[in-house]
């Protein structure tokens, strides 16, 4: 690690401030350009562990930067991987409040749960798959806190890979009912059609991005237990929404899940 704890322990925090105040800030490699991998888990963890003190509950866990379309969009190469806590979850048809983030935009995911526990290194697309008790639509609301959506890797790593809000619902699937890597899925804002794509955007399939994920947990000495609620990632580019705002997701063979902006 190139930083020190003090260094981290700041970071952290005004990363978490910057969330909880609704303000944006520079990419935090802008001021520690020799920051590595390590550093920036490190600060996603304390941001993490921040959160826990005050009672938050991690509910899930997240893959980012995931399909091809968003490495373009975002001028990245490789997925990033970050944690979901209780106070990101909205209901079903719920609202979010937009005066409570920077400048969100929205992501269709597939998401999974676990049946069993999956650890790394070594597991695979059918180590997955086999773990998996069902797999249903998702839509995550990600909102970086950098400045102008503009970030590296180590940067959004630290930042919890932009999470902010989420919704899961529609038709739960066992996942062999369902072909994950054909599976289509149409984005809609307010009526209209506004992304489109396929389950095999994500990695070419996105029971990859997990077997992704338990890898990189097992370098670390964990895995992901059973009952683990994971996105998988964004199957198309994320689509900038305000207030007033309707979104909804169809997947094939899963039905529907939507949420409001106000």
């Amino acid at each position: 690690m190139a930083l020190n704890q003090a260094t981290i322990a700041q970071l952290a925090e005004h990363l978490e401030n910057c969330q909880l105040q609704v303000r944006d800030t520079p990419k935090i490699t802008d001021e520690h350009p020799g920051m590595d991998w390590d550093d920036a888990y490190a600060i996603q963890d304390a941001i993490l562990q921040r959160k826990l003190a005050r009672g938050a509950r991690v509910v899930g866990l997240k893959a980012g930067l995931t399909s091809h379309a968003k490495m373009k969009q975002m001028g990245v190469e490789s997925p990033v991987f970050g944690f979901l806590v209780d106070d990101y979850c909205v209901p079903e048809g719920g609202t979010v409040q937009t005066r409570e983030l920077i400048h969100p935009k929205v992501e269709p995911e597939i998401v999974f749960v676990l049946k069993h526990a999956l650890k790394g290194p070594g597991c695979h697309i059918g180590a997955v798959l086999a773990a998996t008790d069902f797999v249903l639509p998702g839509i995550e609301v990600i909102d970086s806190r950098y400045r102008d959506f503009k970030f590296d890797l180590k940067s959004v790593v630290a930042d919890n890979t932009s999470a902010a809000r989420f919704v899961v619902g529609g038709q739960a699937q066992r996942p062999e009912r369902v072909d994950l890597r054909t599976c289509g899925i149409v984005l809609e804002k307010n009526g209209q059609p506004v992304a489109l794509g396929a389950g095999a955007a994500v990695l070419g399939h996105p029971a990859a991005a997990i077997a992704m994920l338990a890898n990189h947990l097992g370098r670390r000495g964990q895995e992901l237990p059973a009952g683990s609620m994971i996105l998988s990632g964004g199957v198309t580019e994320a689509v900038s929404v305000q207030a007033g705002d309707n979104v909804s997701l169809r997947v094939q063979g899963m039905g529907s899940v939507s949420l409001r902006f106000a």
